[in-house]
């Protein structure tokens, strides 16, 4: 599938940027613009069922990382994910070659129960359990939000609208029965963990060969938490 995108910049370093879950290319334009302003074209896709994209008829993560070697071009300088992007980006990284990756609070495995009576209640009815856990991190995610700027706001709506909510639960079971392994990177990659990051990946990536970086004091969402902050942490990569 190929995949709207929004483009920022015109400057001969490429860089592609893949959003997480309900969220859109078009959420990445206060750490973009920076990047554009320095010479770079920065290309944000919409994954499919998300933004301007087509829905899909299936939402694995195989699906994703299809459309991603579809839409973005080979040899990027580089290719930059949050949260399902970071899910994605590595079923796709070998086809598309970029120089560095970059990889905010990846989903490379999620905590959810993948065997036994637990698992089996869990699946039966995943919005349940999803949401519960949501409810226990609402009154931090507030607290992260209440950062965001107007502009911020007004695009996360407009995301969600656009979102197929149907993909919820398939997405969810694909990451958490096939979680990406500890293993060296195909490319040099760079990981920047938020405070909840180390839900999200396995502990040992360093001793793998990742770089491997750290905003505490910040939130899941960190980009839109704090642009500047997060551009900061990756100035050297670009």
């Amino acid at each position: 599938m190929r995949l709207s995108t929004t483009v920022f910049g015109d400057g001969p370093r490429e860089v592609g940027l893949v959003h997480g879950l309900g969220q859109s290319g078009a959420l990445w334009e206060d750490f973009a613009a920076p990047l554009a302003a320095s010479g770079h074209t920065v290309i944000a896709v919409d994954l499919r069922g998300h933004g301007d994209s087509p829905r899909g008829s299936s939402y694995l993560v195989d699906d994703f990382a299809a459309d991603l070697v579809d839409t973005l071009p080979t040899g990027l300088d580089v290719l930059a994910c949050h949260s399902l992007g970071g899910a994605i980006v590595p079923r796709a990284i070998g086809r598309l070659a970029p120089k560095h990756a970059l990889y905010l609070d990846p989903g490379f495995r999620l905590a959810l129960p993948t065997s036994g009576l637990r698992a089996r209640l869990f699946w039966a009815a995943p919005l349940v359990g999803l949401l519960i856990s949501a409810l226990g991190r609402r009154d931090q995610r507030r607290r992260a939000e209440a950062a965001h700027t107007p502009r911020t706001r007004e695009l996360t709506a407009r995301a969600k609208r656009g979102f197929d909510r149907s993909m919820i639960s398939a997405v969810y079971r694909d990451i958490a029965h096939h979680p990406f392994p500890a293993a060296a990177p195909e490319v040099p990659s760079t990981v920047v963990l938020s405070g909840e990051g180390e839900a999200v990946v396995p502990a040992d990536l360093a001793r793998h060969g990742w770089d491997v970086r750290r905003l505490s004091e910040l939130t899941h969402e960190f980009w839109l938490e704090n642009a500047d902050r997060t551009t900061e942490a990756v100035a050297d990569l670009f």
